[in-house]
């Protein structure tokens, strides 16, 4: 990452207030703490505290007030792009403001871009790094754009004004892949991202003299929530990555000397190929925090070899993520465990063996689904995964329940996958499973019943502009007839199998 200036912007005394409840109170207080500190680096340089507070504050009272022209149903506000300041200048703005911040993944295609914008009501959009949305679409909607490059020139100085939020105000509304064909919108509170944030605490121990590098996308409740908000919340630096670069990686290490940094498999496996890993000096970080997906036992060791522990982080988007983890100790003495429950998250297996959450970090429900949904009778939220407690109390993860394909990180839906390879030319009926793969994990593959008409090519090429491109099937298989069970469903089980 390029030097580049320090935004710091005047700091005027002003007497630490009471902390009132919720997220920017926890914010500023770390602000007002440590005002010339730096807490961003980013490509455009550094931000301190003080100025992060400053543009927050004074883009809350500007979103306020399109919030309020847009009507009481758009409190929404999309962020879409790639990591940069603008994400957390966004975040604490609406955390003051008392609305709710979209992360928009930049890698789906425009027309999800344009579901999600309706789906969420937003009343406007944070863009940057050339991601924009349909000019036309957000004109037609009314909904407001401003660019990530001007939030860096709004009025330097604190905009005074009430913390419009309680722990129970809806801070994140994250869309996950769901088994039912369109993403499902997690509704967290900002409890809940606290609640995180106090998980991640008990895991990491970040201090103000920390620095965390952050790689992965802020548009998942990972790449945000695990480390990022914590770290701020903290004091500590946080060097941020438009997105992952193995040399911009290993370049940060040897100037910014990060303590810490959050990975996933494919990413780990990337870093551990490259030429650069064997002479890197890691001896910066403390420890490596990984989630996501099934680890690899090889990327485990690789790193453990070079005396970094990896701390896997068990949860998922609607439990802000963190739920069971490891602490340092944890991952050394028992790598191949998920960890325990964490802080007052509570965990426990249903009937079928699934893993079930409890606690103050669990999303308040599914946007615009009844109530209830995702959750069992008595209210444990239900993950689809299905996992195992040794004698010690460790929780493992076993299988999966819900039909969920991680490929390099992202969850994709088959369901949501099928929905559009139903309506190619030639498919009369159509399936879509998850082949083990060395580089993403998993990948999907369509498996076709042909009709009249059928093109493989043709099949793969349905896709374009429909679907992210991580979600298209990398192959097509047909078969005469699909394995069914005797409830009539495709038996995905014997589907996996005949693919081998």
């Amino acid at each position: 990452m390029p030097d580049a200036k320090i935004i710091a912007f005047p700091v005027r005394p002003r007497p630490v207030p009471v902390a009132q409840p919720g997220l920017w109170s926890a914010f500023e207080n770390t602000a007002l703490r440590f005002p010339d500190r730096i807490a961003i680096r980013d490509a455009d340089g550094g931000m301190t505290y003080a100025a992060l507070r400053h543009m927050a504050s004074q883009l809350a009272e500007r979103l306020t007030r399109i919030a309020e022209a847009a009507g009481p149903d758009h409190h929404q506000v999309g962020m879409l792009g790639q990591n940069s300041a603008a994400h957390l200048v966004t975040l604490f703005a609406c955390a003051r403001a008392g609305l709710t911040m979209v992360p928009i993944n930049w890698r789906l295609s425009e027309e999800e871009w344009r579901w999600q914008a309706e789906d969420a009501r937003l009343c406007a959009v944070i863009e940057g790094f050339g991601h924009r949305m349909p000019e036309a679409f957000m004109q037609h909607h009314g909904i407001a754009t401003l660019t990530a490059g001007t939030l860096r020139l709004l009025p330097r100085e604190y905009a005074p004004g009430p913390d419009r939020a309680t722990p129970d105000t809806p801070v994140l509304l994250c869309y996950t892949s769901g088994t039912t064909g369109r993403p499902k919108g997690a509704v967290l509170t900002q409890g809940a991202v606290l609640a995180n944030a106090r998980h991640a605490q008990l895991i990491f121990s970040f201090t103000p003299q920390d620095v965390v590098l952050t790689v992965l996308p802020m548009f998942h409740v990972g790449g945000l929530n695990i480390q990022t908000v914590p770290a701020l919340l903290a004091g500590a630096t946080v060097v941020l990555h438009q997105k992952f670069d193995p040399e911009l990686f290993f370049d940060t290490l040897a100037r910014d000397r990060p303590t810490a940094t959050l990975l996933v498999p494919a990413v780990m496996r990337a870093l551990v190929e490259h030429p650069r890993w064997v002479g890197a000096d890691l001896s910066c970080l403390r420890a490596v925090g990984a989630g996501s997906s099934i680890m690899s036992p090889a990327d485990v060791a690789a790193f453990n070899a070079r005396g970094l522990p990896v701390q896997i982080v068990y949860g998922a988007t609607e439990t802000a993520p963190i739920a069971i983890a490891q602490t340092r100790e944890e991952a050394a003495a028992h790598p191949a465990a998920l960890g325990l429950p964490i802080g007052d998250c509570a965990a426990r297996l249903g009937p079928d063996g699934e893993i079930q959450l409890r606690g103050p970090n669990v999303m308040h429900g599914y946007w615009k689904t009844p109530p209830g949904e995702g959750f069992s009778d008595d209210g444990w939220f239900r993950t689809g995964d299905l996992g195992a407690v040794d004698s010690n109390g460790r929780w493992h993860f076993t299988d999966r329940l819900k039909h969920i394909i991680i490929s390099g990180g992202e969850n994709i839906s088959p369901a949501e996958v099928e929905r559009v390879l139903a309506t190619a030319p030639g498919v009369a009926e159509c399936a879509v499973v998850g082949r083990t793969d060395p580089r993403w994990g998993e990948v999907p593959i369509a498996v076709v019943v042909p009709a009249e008409g059928f093109n493989a090519d043709a099949v793969l090429h349905h896709f374009e502009g429909r679907l992210a491109r991580f979600k298209h099937p990398r192959a097509v298989v047909t078969l005469p007839t699909l394995p069914r069970t005797a409830l009539g469903k495709v038996n995905i089980a014997e589907l996996k199998r005949m693919l081998g």
